[in-house]
Formats: structure tokens, sequence, C-alpha cells
């Protein structure tokens, strides 16, 4: 059974209430930032809740048990502290969300009344909309390995064990010229082939997008102009002259591992184990099924 902090259960109980919907928001990076519907600025916490008009939340329904509950919070840009371009970049994406039900009157009375995690954020003119998710749709989440071929580490993480910090692996340079929203021209001191960095980061030093970290689809020509392609489109456009760092990708095989990376023997695959092709072909007088290893 919940308690209610003894200040506010009395003044619920009383004839008048000046309560009010408070949130509290931790990103990933630590940063915690605070919203009141209210139309002053609240402090308790040790934070200060901005008033931000038209910010709203939709009513929780909660159940016993492990079910997954959701919400949403709605508002607009109106606050300096949420931008439009932070969003699009997914800097509130898996934020923590303590939501508040506060006296107004004397924000020491107040109760924490759930937490939630950010989850599908949607834009529509100078508003949006962000599912609130509870923190026990983290049970829905896939758990445990899969066995394929290809390593299921991310690169340079415990379980990879590559040193990203290693010379080689990282290049730092400048943009260069802007041809779309997915392709970039980078000048790199130092030369690299092409696909050296597919799969790899491009990181944003300097510039509007400061910061920002996105992944690479595919890198080719030489260092002075690489062709830099980008998986998704940016929301806004660097500039020419913008400090970037390029880090090197992998496609999880286990040649790459071996001769990019020399960490073959920390592969966290199974290179050897029969696909889907070999599973489904038929016995034939050309093919060897000696027991041999797929990949030596």
């Amino acid at each position: 059974m919940r308690e209610i902090e003894t200040g506010l259960k009395a003044h619920l109980e009383g004839d008048a209430t000046t309560v009010c919907s408070c949130w509290r928001v931790v990103l990933k990076d630590g940063t915690v930032l605070g919203f009141t519907e209210h139309d002053h600025d609240l402090a308790f916490a040790e934070t200060t809740f901005l008033a931000a008009s038209g910010f709203t939340a939709s009513n929780v329904e909660m159940e016993e048990g492990l079910a997954a509950n959701t919400s949403e919070l709605a508002g607009g840009f109106s606050s300096g502290a949420i931008t439009e371009e932070a969003l699009s970049a997914g800097r509130y994406d898996g934020a923590r969300v303590e939501a508040y039900l506060v006296n107004w009157r004397d924000p020491s009375q107040h109760q924490r009344m759930h937490v939630h995690e950010i989850g599908e954020v949607t834009r529509e003119g100078g508003g949006f909309t962000a599912e609130l998710r509870s923190v026990s749709h983290r049970l829905s989440q896939p758990q445990g390995r899969s066995f394929s071929r290809r390593c299921d580490a991310a690169l340079g993480d415990r379980r990879c064990g590559v040193d990203m910090t290693a010379a080689g692996l990282t290049a730092t340079g400048t943009i260069a010229a802007v041809s779309s929203n997915t392709q970039l021209t980078v000048s790199l001191s130092g030369e690299f082939a092409r696909g050296f960095f597919t799969f790899g980061v491009l990181t944003f030093e300097t510039g509007p997008l400061s910061g920002l970290r996105v992944d690479i689809e595919n890198n080719h020509g030489a260092a002075a102009a690489m062709s830099i392609e980008l998986w998704l489109p940016l929301e806004s456009m660097p500039a020419p002259g913008d400090a970037i760092r390029l880090t090197a990708g992998c496609d999880k095989s286990f040649s790459a591992c071996r001769e990019k990376f020399g960490n073959h023997l920390n592969f966290r695959g199974f290179p050897h184990v029969p696909g889907a092709d070999f599973a489904y072909s038929y016995v034939n007088g050309e093919s060897e099924h000696d027991g041999r290893a797929i990949y030596k």
C-alpha cells in the first residue's frame, strides 16, 4: 500500500485542494530537468520544475502484477530546455521520468506517484507527445544470447575486448561539403581503405550538432575527400569546417574480427554453425560434408 506524505495527505483530505503535476526527467547523461503544468516554477526534491505552458498528461491505469503500464505526456517547444533538435537526436530516449503530485502552495508537500521511461516520441506542428512506459516493460525485452555466425558483442565493449583508443581505429577531420542529409564529404588526416568506417560512428565535435553520434552506412574515396553515407538522415545540416571524429566499424564477421582487429580469439559468434542455406540444401555429389570447419 502506498504511504502518502503526511502534509499532502492532510491537504487532500481538506475541502479544497491546490495540487498539480510535476515531472522530473533524468537523461542518460545524468542531466536533470524539471517541468510542471502549474503556471509558476516550483522547487522541491533538489530540482526546479519549470512552468511549461501546454504540458498535459494522460490518465494512468495501474494494474497489479508485472503488466507494463503506459501513459503519455504532451507539450510544446515553449521551454528552452526541450528543443526539437534534441528530441530528433534521441537525447531523451530511455530517459527516466518521475511523476509527482504537488501542493503548489506548499511544494514541500509532494508525493512521487510513479516512475516511467520515455519510449516513442512523436512530433507534430510545434509540439510533441512522449510515450511513458513503466519500468516493468524491460521484462518483455529479449534476454540472453542468440546462436548465429556473426558476433553479438558491441565493438569495443567488455565482451568484445577491442581497445578502441588504439592507433588507427579512429580519425579526426572536418566537414568538407554537405551533399544531403545522408551524405557528407569529410577531410581526414591519414589514409583509410574503402569501407573501413562502414558500420562505424561519426561524432560531431563542434558546430550546431556538437556531441551528436550517428551511424555510418558506408565510406569510400580518399581521405582528403572521403564520402560518408549515413544510415539515417540528419534533422539539421552541419556546416563545412565542423570538426568530426570517425570510429571504425565492424560487420560482425569472423574474417573482419581476425583481419581488421586481430581479435579472433575473442570472437563472440559461432562461425562454424551451418546457415539456413546449408540446412535446406540437399545431398549432391559436388559438395563435401566431412565435418571440417566452415571458416578457418
